[in-house]
């Protein structure tokens, strides 16, 4: 009989260069775990093939009417759901030490980061203090349209962007155009009134200051929060530990660079010290940033390599190069993101002029480039 093979995949022999200083703790739903001094973890499900969320709590201080406010400011919600907000419930009642939530910060416009924004800022605000809503503007702004009804993530025109990508199954194509409510579905409404955050802004929290910086390519204006004093760096999903971000392009802006854009930004984070704590929204927190940028870097050269080579064998759609870009089984709701991050990484080879696009007899774009 064959000895079974332990030899380490290559997956799990970068994952060995990153340091997880809680190994593989995860704090249940509604309790909490501290990752530095006046920081704390929360995790909560979600209903997704990537199942969890990482939301973080820093200690706070806030003038009111009769002096300081003590508190907590949170960073990111979870999308909006009854097992949610019950998750929530339990953290009010056992982790902030009766002290009241003073504003709700949010790296970005995504269900699960936005979601439970205008209920919990709602929850917590009184006649003496209003608890305050604090993202980029353009993540707001365009949080507000979604939350509304304007088609995100379904209807005709994604379908439409879809199908001139190659995807062209009439049964796909109809699931999303009947697709209409998935962002308000998880994102029923959000704050009108909000503070802006900017890139370099330095927000005073508590004792400590964080400092923003801005990332592209995953979300309209992500903002990922640094604190010098404490060395960590709340990521959001600009830098994830075991898996890499989300790089799309979507209906709205269909001629995005959207994966140069990330690339340019994940440069922002290489002045950070090495030692830095890196608290993600999925995955555990680890240490080993510059080493993870790396790895990040070169997992999208090695496919937009695998990605020229097949635009020089023939002409390439979206939808063909799928299985070269994505080597497990993928699910519908998993496609969608996979089409979005497919049209990214042509996209990107089509700005540094190594393809040219054409449009078929079928109306499908297709990238090609010469031997």
């Amino acid at each position: 009989m064959k000895a079974p093979d332990h030899t380490p995949s290559h997956a799990q022999l970068l994952e060995q260069r990153l340091h997880y200083p809680h190994a593989d703790h995860k704090p249940a739903p509604g309790t909490s775990t501290e990752v530095a001094a006046g920081v704390r973890w929360l995790r909560m499900p979600l209903p997704f093939a990537l199942d969890h969320i990482n939301l973080w709590l820093l200690r706070d201080q806030r003038e009111g009417p009769d002096g300081v406010i003590d508190g907590w400011s949170v960073v990111d919600c979870c999308v909006s759901s009854d097992e949610a907000k019950q998750h929530w419930q339990q953290v009010f009642d056992t982790q902030l030490g009766g002290l009241p939530v003073l504003r709700v910060i949010v790296t970005h416009m995504h269900p699960d980061h936005v979601g439970l924004a205008h209920w919990l800022c709602a929850h917590w605000s009184t006649e003496e203090h209003t608890c305050q809503l604090w993202m980029s503007a353009a993540d707001h702004h365009l949080a507000c349209l979604y939350s509304q009804g304007m088609n995100a993530f379904g209807g005709e025109e994604a379908a439409h962007f879809f199908a001139v990508h190659g995807w062209c199954d009439p049964q796909d194509l109809e699931k999303i155009r009947v697709r209409k409510s998935y962002y308000p579905s998880m994102v029923p409404k959000v704050p009108r009134v909000f503070a802006r955050l900017l890139h370099d802004q330095v927000l005073r929290v508590g004792a400590h200051e964080w400092r923003c910086i801005a990332g592209y390519g995953h979300a309209p204006e992500h903002m990922a929060l640094h604190c010098e004093s404490l060395g960590v760096l709340i990521s959001g999903d600009m830098v994830l530990p075991r898996i890499s971000t989300n790089v799309s392009v979507y209906e709205i802006e269909p001629e995005a660079d959207s994966l140069s854009l990330f690339l340019q930004s994940l440069e922002l984070f290489l002045p950070l010290p090495k030692d830095t704590l890196v608290l993600p929204s999925h995955g555990q927190p680890f240490v080993g940033l510059h080493e993870r940028i790396a790895q990040l870097q070169d997992h999208h050269r090695e496919r937009l390599d695998d990605l020229l080579q097949a635009c020089q064998h023939s002409a390439q759609s979206a939808h063909d190069v799928l299985t070269l870009l994505f080597k497990r089984p993928l699910d519908f709701h998993q496609t969608t993101f996979a089409m979005g991050e497919a049209v990214a990484h042509l996209h990107r080879l089509r700005s540094q002029g190594l393809v040219k696009r054409h449009v078929d007899a079928q109306g499908i774009h297709r990238f090609s480039a010469p031997a």
